[in-house]
Formats: structure tokens, C-alpha cells, sequence
């Protein structure tokens, strides 16, 4: 079984004069991004590989959410994952390495929505109705496949194990 794990940064905000691609978390979402760590450790979705936008805010929310996992985890800055469309965000997954069981990106939307819409033909019905209404900061998915190969993956081919939010994590 493989796993993909996506979680969209935390709340960020615009300083003056900031480009988008350096904007900074907000002080809300530094708490996200500490509980969504939190709450991955509790619920043993630690990655093999996270995959981490090159983004400010996204590199700031894997920086805050790692420490709860109490583990080093091997990381990847990607700048294909800034504004990606559905299939630049496919073809970072399918280029990954076979070794690597569980794999974590942490992005944007709406790229993030579009490519769990994509890949989760089923999914847990809660989960489903929780990502139907939107992908929020720091949001969760996760998403199983049994797949030999990451290259393998795609459309429709993933079960969507889970979908958190912070409001759902506490």
C-alpha cells in the first residue's frame, strides 16, 4: 500500500511589500501548524519523505508541524508544487522513489483540492463531506492506493482514509 498525504500550509498573511511566494504564516497559523503536527503524530501518519513547496509558508508550516513527530523525516524543497496545476502535483507524485511507503506534500490550494478530488475515486463518506465544502488552511487528506508504484497512480485511484481540518483536530 502506498499513502499520500497532502496538508495545505497553514494561515498566512501579507506583509508589505511581501511577494506572495514569501509571505509568512500568520500567528493563527502557527498554532495550526503545531496541532497539525500534533495530530499527525497521535495518528501515526509520519511520512517517509516530505515533499515541501519552496513557498514561505509552506516550508514554515513542515518546520513547525516536524517537531511533533519526534522523528527526523527526510525533506524536499519543490518548486513545481507552487501554484501547480493538477498535473504538475500528479507528476510529483509519480516520480517518487518506490522505497518511500508514506508520502507527505504540504502546498497550496487550490491545486491541493483538485488532486485529492482527482485521485480519491472512494473514500470514507465523512472525510468526502468534509472536503466537498472546502480545503482550508492546514488542512489534512489522506489518501491510500494499492499501487506497486507511485508512477501508477492516478485518477480515481486512491481511497480518501481521511480528511481533517483544524476545526476537526481541535
Amino acid at each position: 500500500m502506498r499513502r499520500l498525504i497532502l496538508l495545505r500550509h497553514a494561515k498566512a498573511y501579507t506583509p508589505a511589500g511581501a511577494s506572495d511566494h514569501e509571505r509568512p504564516l500568520a500567528p493563527r497559523g502557527h498554532r495550526q501548524a503545531e496541532a497539525v503536527g500534533k495530530y499527525m503524530a497521535e495518528n501515526n501518519l509520519i511520512p517517509d519523505l516530505a515533499v515541501v513547496s519552496t513557498a514561505l509558508r509552506a516550508q514554515e508550516t513542515w518546520n513547525l508541524a516536524l517537531p511533533a513527530l519526534g522523528r527526523p523525516v527526510p525533506v524536499r524543497s519543490e518548486h513545481r508544487i507552487y501554484e501547480a496545476a493538477t498535473s504538475q502535483l500528479l507528476a510529483v507524485v509519480n516520480e517518487a522513489d518506490d522505497a518511500i511507503q508514506t508520502l507527505l506534500m504540504v502546498g497550496h490550494n487550490p491545486g491541493f483540492e483538485r488532486l485529492t478530488v482527482y485521485l480519491a475515486g472512494r473514500g470514507e463518506a465523512a472525510a468526502a463531506a468534509r472536503l466537498q465544502r472546502e480545503f482550508p488552511t492546514a488542512g489534512l487528506a489522506v489518501i491510500d492506493f494499492n499501487a506497486a508504484h507511485w508512477r501508477d497512480i492516478g485518477e480515481a485511484d486512491g481511497y480518501l482514509e481521511r480528511f481533517e481540518t483544524v476545526a476537526t483536530i481541535g
